[in-house]
């Protein structure tokens, strides 16, 4: 029996959200009150399915693509669905007066996720009927290209909940990551967090340029990182792994962590100069072709990760 996914909210991430569902196999009804972004979310699935395709990720684009129904009526969205993912703007508000529709219109055994960055689900589901099978299921963009979906239950969230939620994200080919309590931005936020910070440190310093930077993770450590995480890497980078690189370069990681990035990294003044060593910012077709170029890297990326494993 076909299983059903809502998607609410045909933006960016709602509209890949479809595509990871649709394209495993499951019927999806995207919802989003704006006629308009439908139609744009409705021409997106289609050229992108025909992508992915074309590389391997997709049997067959059109059989995936039809799977696709869209719909302006949240209740005909919801009406028999498995799972719930949510998408709309990264607004505790807007989380917190949607939710109690959700709960209600949703069967009762369906899952209901946000795709939220960085709002723990416990903001918004406390005071839900049927909080515990509530919890953040959150992408990278785009989520039909990268894997990873972070996992974190409110404190009512219930272990079946979880465990569902690894089941189905598994199922549609994405790659669950349960974080075992709540914390603001979750695991992957908080990460690129302390590095974007250090980034804008010694780019606002004066020690490296923007472009620079750019090519020591490009071609340095995102090499490494696109197949192995950090523990992975410093496993392989002293004989004796993880305790052995610790004792050879602890010390040196001590004193950097002594003298941390200082909030100010992300003060308007610091922010310009960064932003004035990056030059002229990219207009709106440059930014849109850029884009276009990473989903095609990340493509080719996905297909060589699949080969190989």
């Amino acid at each position: 029996m076909e299983r059903l996914a809502a998607i609410i909210g045909g933006g960016l991430i709602g509209r890949a959200w479809a595509m990871v569902f649709a394209r495993a196999g499951w019927r999806v009804r995207l919802y989003d009150n704006a006629p308009a972004q439908l139609e744009l979310a409705r021409s997106h699935i289609s050229a992108s399915l025909d992508e992915q395709q074309a590389a391997g990720l997709v049997d067959d684009a059109k059989q995936a693509g039809a799977r696709v129904a869209m719909t302006a009526r949240i209740e005909d969205a919801l009406a028999g669905a498995d799972w719930v993912q949510e998408n709309l703007p990264e607004v505790l508000d807007i989380k917190r007066s949607v939710y109690p529709t959700l709960d209600a219109l949703a069967p009762p055994n369906a899952v209901v996720a946000s795709s939220t960055s960085a709002i723990p689900a416990s903001q918004f589901t406390e005071g839900l009927a049927g909080r515990a099978r509530c919890l953040v299921a959150h992408p990278v963009n785009p989520p039909h290209l990268v894997p990873v979906v972070e996992l974190c239950g409110a404190p009512w969230t219930s272990r079946e909940t979880i465990e569902q939620a690894q089941r189905v994200m598994t199922d549609v080919g994405q790659v669950p990551v349960v974080v075992r309590r709540e914390l603001d931005g979750f695991i992957l936020n908080r990460l690129q967090g302390a590095l974007l910070s250090e980034a804008m440190r010694l780019v606002g310093e004066g020690y490296v340029s923007p472009d620079d930077l750019d090519k020591t993770i490009a071609h340095g450590l995102g090499l490494r990182w696109s197949f192995m995480g950090p523990f992975a890497t410093i496993e392989l980078n002293a004989p004796g792994g993880v305790a052995d690189y610790c004792a050879r370069y602890g010390g040196f990681y001590r004193g950097l962590a002594s003298k941390p990035p200082a909030p100010t990294v992300w003060d308007a003044e610091n922010v310009a100069r960064v932003v004035a060593a990056l030059g002229t910012s990219p207009s709106a077709a440059e930014r849109e072709r850029r884009t276009d170029a990473r989903d095609r890297r990340l493509l080719a990326l996905a297909r060589h990760k699949r080969a190989d494993s």
